[in-house]
């Protein structure tokens, strides 16, 4: 059986210096076209690269694990939760494209039986608590990606990685809306350094 992590084992200083060490995601081989930019996987990657795809990694898995509950929660209708089926969707293609680049490096991605996550009490009672999360979460997912614009090394992975918080924009001008703020948001977003969404990540791990 897979071992679980928290953040508390899956520090700072670990990201930096380690992979998952849980099931291998199947990433490999033909998947890996169109997940990996070419530019990225043709040299050795950084220790910074990697940290960013193991902490990108990490939040993809709780996304995932947020969309997961909020479809079950029977809060929303039918079309919301279309919507919020395809957030997930992305959110999935953004897990695969992490760890497609952490095994072309030979490392082993952490995967949903890695991870226990947790949510502040009361997180899904009501549409309203869980579009509040769902902000929180979002909010985050696009201040680490707007970060890795400038900390990923690799021109292909900030593209990659601009990509990506254009498309956790749009999921947050959604939650936003629902909780009765703006649909669109600050022109320039702030981006949040690697160290800053480690640390919010803290508190959703048990």
């Amino acid at each position: 059986m897979a071992s679980r992590l928290s953040l508390d084992q899956l520090s700072r200083s670990e990201l930096l210096a380690r992979g998952g060490k849980g099931v291998v995601a199947v990433v490999a081989g033909p998947t890996l076209a169109g997940l990996v930019p070419e530019a990225a996987g043709a040299a050795t990657p950084s220790d910074g690269d990697l940290a960013y795809a193991r902490l990108f990694v990490t939040l993809e898995l709780l996304a995932l694990d947020f969309y997961g509950n909020a479809i079950v929660s029977k809060h929303f209708d039918k079309g919301q939760r279309g919507e919020l089926r395809r957030a997930r969707a992305d959110e999935q293609q953004h897990y695969d494209s992490a760890a497609a680049f952490l095994v072309s490096a030979g490392q082993v991605p952490a995967t949903a039986a890695d991870i226990d996550f947790s949510y502040p009490r009361g997180s899904f009672v009501s549409k309203r608590a869980i579009a509040g999360l769902g902000v929180r979460l979002e909010s985050i997912a696009l201040g680490g990606y707007l970060g890795a614009v400038e900390g990923y090394e690799s021109n292909a992975l900030k593209q990659l990685a601009a990509r990506a918080a254009a498309s956790e924009a749009q999921h947050l001008s959604v939650f936003a809306a629902e909780v009765g703020g703006r649909r669109i948001g600050a022109a320039f977003p702030c981006p949040l350094t690697i160290d800053r969404v480690s640390g919010a990540l803290d508190a959703f791990t048990s």
